[in-house]
This record gives structure tokens, sequence and C-alpha cells, in this order.
């Protein structure tokens, strides 16, 4: 996140709390996924949160490489199969599985080429005016790009549910915002206003609770 590490720690323990609240309000397992989705986020901020404090002590050293590795593989390996993933299994329209499928395979596709610069190449994080900057000493690719955004956000909007198109709009619009505005440090700004739209899938859980109570009541 790039403002600091209590701020990251902050935003770990709300998308927890969370995602705790989502999974115990599930109802179908094919939504376990989806459910799940805040609690890699906090996951995620809790790395960048140990980051931010190990970065000014030893920016070179095993634990801040370490934490790197694992920052990267969440932001760029799982994410882009994870939501096409958590999408395609909510979907009961055979009409929209198709494309989400194809998202989903354009996830593991971009997941696959990151993965190799990332093992490859040296990769390293530093601090640099507010933000955490990645490098995985790959040059960026437009075509690896729309992939990513294919995969993370385009699968969700092609969803029949409202809330989880309603997800894959935050997720495209912080995209685009992070994209004009933080360059620089777009994967880790960006994973900040993803894991703020757990808000999203906390309401829908919630409502869908509730509707199976109400149901059950009848």
């Amino acid at each position: 996140m790039c403002f600091s590490a209590a701020a990251s720690f902050l935003t770990a323990g709300a998308t927890g709390a969370i995602g705790i609240a989502c999974l115990v309000r599930a109802g179908d397992p094919r939504e376990l996924l989806l459910a799940a989705t805040p609690l890699v986020f906090a996951a995620q901020q809790a790395v960048e949160g140990l980051l931010w404090l190990t970065l000014p002590q030893a920016p070179d050293g095993a634990v801040s490489s370490i934490l790197t590795l694992l920052f990267l593989l969440i932001a760029e390996v799982f994410w882009p199969v994870y939501a096409p993933l958590a999408a395609l299994l909510v979907e009961t329209d055979a009409r929209r599985r198709r494309p989400i499928a194809l998202c989903l395979a354009a996830g593991i596709a971009v997941a696959a080429w990151l993965l190799w610069a990332i093992v490859t190449r040296e990769h390293s994080a530093r601090l640099l005016e507010g933000h955490i900057v990645y490098s995985t000493g790959l040059e960026p690719s437009a075509l690896v790009g729309f992939g990513y955004l294919a995969a993370t956000a385009g699968s969700l909007l092609l969803s029949t549910r409202r809330t989880v198109a309603l997800l894959g709009v935050m997720v495209l619009a912080g995209s685009v915002v992070t994209y004009l505005a933080y360059w620089d440090a777009f994967v880790s700004v960006w994973c900040y206003f993803a894991a703020a739209s757990s808000l999203v899938l906390l309401g829908h859980f919630e409502w869908s609770h509730r509707h199976r109570g109400r149901t059950a009541d009848a």
C-alpha cells in the first residue's frame, strides 16, 4: 500500500475480518473462493506492511527478498488465475461461462509468463516517494497488461451476478486510476484499491445470508 506500515496492517486487519464474515455467510461451496478473496487481500497487505518495516533497515536482506518474492507471487501469479476461477465457479449461465473460461485461460498464460520473469530475473522492492516500487527486470508489455486485466477484471465484469460485476467495475476503475496516477508503484497501489472493493463482497454475502434466513423461516 502507498502510505505506511500502519496503513497496510490496518487494511489487512479490516479485509481479514471481512473475509471471515464472508466465509461464514457463504451458503454454497462454489462461492468459497469468492468469499475467501478478502482473506487473500489481507495476507497481501500484511506482507507489504512487513516490507515497510524491513526495507528501511535491510533493503537487500534475506527477509526483504522473501517478502518481495511472496508479494509478487500473489500480485502477479496468483490473482490472474484465482479471480477468473472464482467468477467461473459462481456463474450459472452457460453463455457467460465460456468467455469467463477464456479469461481464465488468459490469466493462466499471463501468470506463467510473469512467474517465469520472477524466477529467472532479479526482482526487488524499494521505497520511493511514499510508495513501494516493485521490479522484476521485465519491460512492461501491453499484451501482458491486457491479459492481466481480462483475467482480474474482465472475468468479473462478465458475470451475471450483479455484485460480482460491480466488483469487476471497481477493480477496473482502480486499475485505470492507479495507472494514470501511480504508474511507478502500480502493483502496490492497485492491490490496495482492489482490497477496498472487499466491502462489495461483504454486502453480497450478508444479503445472501439474510435471504436464506427469510426463506427458511417462510
